[in-house]
């Protein structure tokens, strides 16, 4: 059953009960349906009746019947905003009828519409008419509490460009408020610019309209605030249509896009740069080696690749910590960047590796230059968290074309070039031969190797005699370390011991040589054979390394060798890169007995402040100047400068390499403390040093 609709209530304020009936007959009788009418003739019982609610429309007799004013009205229309009211005037105040209407009434009748049909078609038409009002506010009501309520700014114009509306968030974008925007031109309250090129943009509302479809806003676009104020925005905008599908205006939707813009920067720059220096990383720079590559081949130009590998930072962070580390990377940087041509790019490969772009060089050897230069930013000292710190570099340099068409192979030539540098004394650079990629190999072949040589126990130590210049009596050895391998026979520590160094292995293979060292010495002991001391080699990762004063103290203990009896040889670049840290390490060896030696003393710092300072024993000196020096005994003046230091400060000097009676008997004329060399004898195996011992004295002795 269909539910019955109720009839409208019309409420009747009217004085004239003839009036009064006509109207409620003609409503009552209406064609398009009846309607429930209550009357009553004064406008204050109307006022009382709309209290109760349930009325649909308002009859209103004009003037209302105890007023003559109508200022009445306004009380009524006041008290019922959204009830139709519809005015009885006659034809003598139709005026008044018009005011009224003009004050909120919907509509007036005057008396010759009053009928059954045209009264009744009124009253529906105005009942209908403020439904349809209050729907369609409702309507935009709603649409407004949403626009307002998005996050996106929204902003329409008409088919004029004229700004017709702003919601909340376009008003904070713009900075124009909706009253004093509306009727504006939309280029004066969106201004709209290239972020790139800074020119002002295309109007979207015109691509919109011209196009009749919805269009992106332009890439990289900037909003520009009434106050000057920038933001980057990005979205759409779309035509407005009428019922008959033309177009009558658009409206645009932004948002602002700033802080994902930046942050999308950001990421992609993390990803082309490291982290540590903000220099570019691996990613960027092969792009760019690309991209100069193709330069060079059309302008027929080089391209050169350098690669730097920063020697003994490791040793660094070991003693002082990453953090001063870290800042040493950061310093190293600015000054690469420092030394090479803006077009030039420096690139951080990880740990202590760069590789520099030169690009556009007209001939190779402009390389060479640049990598002078770049040793030379190194060498200054770099004075962090209140240390002189000291460090160089290995460069390794290839040349496009002659070296490799892409990136990676010329990386990689450079790459194999930086390692030939360091294999000839490090701090100096080498450009790319092809016979170095054998050598490459080579390498790498070893690096296998000595990666198993530990645990096949494949070292062995030899042992190199010292001798007392004024006695002719052996007075101690050195311990050197070699390598038996299966394929190569023996392998000399100058062809493995760098290579141990770069690869980390050094520390435990460091460890083995003093626990050997340390055994055979003792064991020569309970032997019965002469005590003396056994002096080994220590490298900058060892003595760096934290644990190395008590892994001396524990190999000491184990094998029972009394520390006396072991003597430790350290280089002036390794006790002077931190000289503070040196210091504390070789006091904590001195208080547990241990003897120190400087091994190739002159090549260095050869400072007596820090002489002084260190708890030192003895001093070798070079080789190099012993070979120089000692050929003529007027061209001593090192070695004499040398020794008379070393007696100065009472401490023993030993003269190493010595291969020549001559170089002896300069020795001797200049009161040299010890010597050795192959003139008294090679480095021989456990077994024929203690033969040696067992005499006593070197043979070849000549005093």
């Amino acid at each position: 059953m269909t539910a019955r609709i109720p009839a409208p209530r019309i409420l009747l304020i009217q004085d004239d009960p003839d009036g009064a009936n006509n109207i409620c007959g003609a409503l009552a009788s209406a064609s398009g349906g009846s309607f429930e009418v209550e009357w009553v003739r004064q406008l204050s019982a109307g006022l009382e009746r709309l209290v109760k609610k349930g009325i649909d429309a308002i009859l209103l007799e004009l003037p209302p019947p105890d007023s003559r004013s109508l200022l009445t009205f306004d009380k009524l229309y006041a008290a019922t905003p959204d009830i139709p009211i519809l005015i009885l005037g006659g034809n003598d105040n139709e005026a008044l009828a018009k005011e009224a209407v003009a004050r909120g009434a919907q509509d007036y009748l005057l008396p010759g519409h009053l009928d059954d049909f045209s009264l009744s078609r009124a009253v529906r038409n105005a009942i209908e008419r403020k439904a349809a009002a209050d729907a369609l506010y409702l309507e935009r009501e709603r649409a407004e509490v949403t626009l307002n309520s998005i996050g996106d700014a929204v902003l329409c114009t008409d088919i004029s460009g004229e700004v017709t509306y702003l919601n909340l968030v376009a008003e904070t974008m713009t900075g124009w408020c909706r009253e004093e925007a509306t009727g504006k031109p939309l280029a004066e309250v969106f201004r709209i610019i290239d972020g790139v090129s800074r020119k002002t943009a295309r109007n979207p509302m015109e691509m919109a309209v011209e196009q009749n479809r919805t269009v992106g806003l332009t890439v990289n676009c900037v909003l520009v605030r009434r106050d000057g104020f920038e933001s980057s925005i990005e979205d759409s905008a779309a035509p407005i249509h009428d019922r008959a599908g033309r177009v009558i205006g658009a409206v645009i939707v932004f948002h602002d896009v700033s802080a994902a813009r930046a942050m999308s920067i950001q990421m992609t720059h993390s990803a082309q740069h490291d982290l540590l220096t903000s220099l570019p990383n691996r990613l960027l720079l092969n792009d760019r080696i690309t991209q100069s590559i193709a330069v060079a081949r059309r302008q027929k130009k080089h391209v050169a690749i350098i690669f730097l590998d920063l020697d003994r930072l490791q040793y660094i962070n070991d003693s002082l910590g990453h953090a001063i580390g870290d800042e040493l990377l950061q310093s190293v940087s600015k000054r690469l960047l420092g030394s090479v041509r803006s077009s030039d790019t420096v690139s951080r490969q990880g740990g202590d590796e760069f590789v520099i772009l030169l690009s556009e060089l007209a001939r190779p050897e402009d390389a060479a230059t640049s990598a002078q230069k770049l040793l030379h930013s190194l060498s200054a000292p770099h004075l962090l968290g209140g240390h002189d710190l000291h460090i160089d570099g290995s460069i390794g340099i290839s040349i496009y074309p002659a070296d490799g068409s892409d990136a990676e192979m010329l990386i990689k030539a450079a790459d194999t070039a930086m390692h030939h540098a360091k294999e000839h004394g490090r701090n100096n650079f080498q450009f790319f031969k092809p016979d170095m990629n054998l050598k490459a190999v080579e390498r790498q072949s070893l690096e296998g190797g000595l990666r198993c040589a530990l645990e096949r126990k494949e070292f062995l130590l030899h042992y190199q005699p010292k001798v007392n210049l004024l006695t002719g009596e052996i007075s101690g050895a050195e311990a050197l370390i070699r390598w038996q391998q299966p394929d190569r026979g023996l392998v000399p520590p100058t062809q493995f011991v760098p290579i141990a160094e770069d690869c980390g292995l050094i520390l435990p293979i460091g460890r083995w040589v003093l626990r050997e060292a340390c055994r055979q010495a003792r064991a020569w002991q309970d032997a019965g054979l002469p005590l003396l001391p056994i002096a080994v080699n220590v490298s900058a990762v060892e003595f760096r390394d934290k644990g190395f004063v008590e892994g001396v103290r524990t190999i000491l203990s184990e094998t029972g060798l009394p520390a006396r009896y072991l003597e430790l040889e350290l280089t002036e670049g390794v006790l002077m890169e931190d000289a503070e840290s040196a210091a504390a390490v070789l006091l904590e060896l001195k208080a547990m007995g241990v003897r120190l030696a400087v091994d190739d003393f002159g090549t260095g710092y050869s400072s007596l402040s820090y002489l002084r300072k260190f708890p030192i024993d003895a001093l070798k000196i070079d080789k190099s100047f012993i070979h120089q020096d000692t050929a003529d005994p007027d061209e001593s003046t090192i070695v004499r400068a040398v020794i008379a230091m070393g007696q100065s400060l009472r401490l023993r000097v030993v003269a190493e390499g010595v291969e020549t009676l001559e170089e002896l008997m300069v020795l001797q004329g200049l009161d040299c403390d010890e010597a050795q060399g192959f003139y008294f004898s090679q480095p021989v195996a456990a077994a024929q040093f203690a033969d040696l011992l067992q005499r006593g004295t070197a043979d070849v002795f000549i005093h």
